[in-house]
């Protein structure tokens, strides 16, 4: 079910849900969040974790190609060489495109269009090299490097759009002050608001509203797996919150940025 609710700043619609939100920080303990909650990270935290995670992934694939060989010969005598082959282009490509990325991010020049890079492969490789992260513990210092890697690739592209054709989508658990500014400066460039979290609320959100672009805030872990989801089908900025209070409650946000999100999408009439 969907209420909508209109006040003097922005149009605030919610989704009203069954499913649990909240559900990526399971594992937490209940004790206060290193840096009340700031996961900020410079961009080459998550640049070293990609190239480890390409790293993996080119290992895995090469492993298997070591232990299936045997049987791949006797199958074709050749087979085992073309596979090695294929491997071996692929981790070529993979490899240049990842620096080409870097070069993108660190240089003035975009040598990428959006297919190959913010909307293409680096929406997965940020998905995979957030698993690894995982592992080290620093997941959300690492995710919050990749959103802002992705933020300044997807600024550059200068996407404008409409009145009405921009939508905001926000977390439940933002702090009432939040909220009101939030409102205020939607309700300012005619904007509405959506209270929706992860990929498939986000959906619904553009679904129904069908909107040309989008500005997101949610926390690390939801950002990524939203932005996975949604910003290979239409432009997306997201914005990761501070959580001084734990997750899902009372989470904070620059306003200075999230203004300059929306003024990023929204045309100068």
């Amino acid at each position: 079910m969907i209420t909508a609710a209109r006040s003097k700043k922005a149009e605030l619609i919610h989704i009203e849900v069954d499913r649990r939100l909240g559900h990526e920080w399971d594992e937490w303990n209940g004790k206060p969040l290193p840096n009340q909650g700031n996961f900020a990270a410079p961009p080459r935290s998550f640049f070293l974790f990609a190239a480890a995670t390409l790293a993996v992934i080119m290992g895995a694939g090469f492993g298997v190609w070591f232990l299936l060989a045997p049987r791949m010969a006797a199958l074709w005598a050749a087979l085992p060489g073309i596979v090695l082959l294929a491997l071996a282009a692929f981790s070529a490509i993979a490899w240049t495109w990842f620096a080409l990325l870097a070069i993108s991010f660190y240089g003035r020049a975009t040598l990428l269009p959006e297919f190959l890079a913010e909307r293409g492969p680096f929406l997965k490789l940020m998905l995979w090299t957030s698993h690894l992260a995982r592992r080290f513990g620093v997941r959300d210092r690492v995710e919050h490097a990749a959103v802002d890697v992705y933020n300044a690739l997807a600024a550059r592209r200068a996407h404008k759009v409409g009145q009405g054709e921009l939508l905001v989508l926000i977390p439940r658990c933002l702090s009432k002050v939040t909220l009101d500014g939030v409102l205020e400066i939607a309700g300012r460039y005619e904007v509405p608001v959506f209270v929706a979290t992860r990929g498939q609320l986000a959906r619904r959100a553009i679904r129904e509203r069908r909107p040309r672009a989008v500005v997101a805030v949610a926390c690390e872990r939801d950002m990524v797996t939203g932005l996975h989801d949604v910003a290979g089908k239409l432009p997306v900025l997201g914005l990761t919150m501070s959580l001084p209070a734990g997750p899902c409650k009372d989470a904070v946000i620059e306003m200075d940025r999230f203004e300059s999100f929306v003024k990023q999408f929204v045309k100068n009439e």
